[in-house]
């Protein structure tokens, strides 16, 4: 179609964004890193980290999902006609979206007005997943529920820890 050659780069440049949750803890260490925001930044740090070890230490393995390009002809044709980037592991949960969810939930739980961009991202990031045909629907709403919940996780415990006195 017409978006193809426009679309297709722009999804895989969105779902990059989402990588291994890379983007978003880079955010939290820059965040970390001035006291305005440092908070903020152990909060989000703590989500994605709880997102990543629910999904790809727990569920991944557990429910050993394959994915959608692994087991339907039309869709493998489709996941190598725009060139999709290789995927490794099983589908459900969606990494990127549980990470993408996770920051989001940590920033609203954290009172950040962050939150409001970061769910915008999160909601591309979780299209581009669909639309390159790595993971299935459910996978999806599954990595938000994940994310949701590691992003309120983090954040109670990062907001646990004792502030030290100056």
């Amino acid at each position: 179609g017409e978006l193809g050659p426009v679309l297709t780069p722009l999804m895989k440049l969105i779902t990059f964004l989402g990588e291994k949750g890379l983007l978003l803890l880079l955010l939290s260490l820059v965040l970390m890193c001035f006291a305005r925001t440092r908070r903020i930044g152990v909060c989000v740090f703590g989500a994605v980290c709880c997102g990543a070890l629910i999904t790809n230490f727990i569920l991944k393995d557990w429910i050993a999902r394959p994915r959608p390009f692994e087991t339907v002809d039309l869709y493998r044709q489709w996941w190598q006609a725009v060139g999709s980037p290789a995927e490794d592991g099983y589908s459900f949960p969606s990494g990127h979206t549980a990470a993408s969810f996770a920051s989001v939930a940590a920033l609203k739980t954290a009172n950040s007005r962050l939150w409001k961009p970061a769910l915008a991202l999160a909601v591309v990031i979780a299209l581009s997943r669909l639309y390159l045909y790595a993971h299935w629907p459910t996978d999806i709403l599954g990595g938000a529920a994940v994310g949701i919940l590691a992003g309120w996780l983090g954040t109670k415990l990062a907001q646990s820890i004792p502030r030290k006195k100056v």
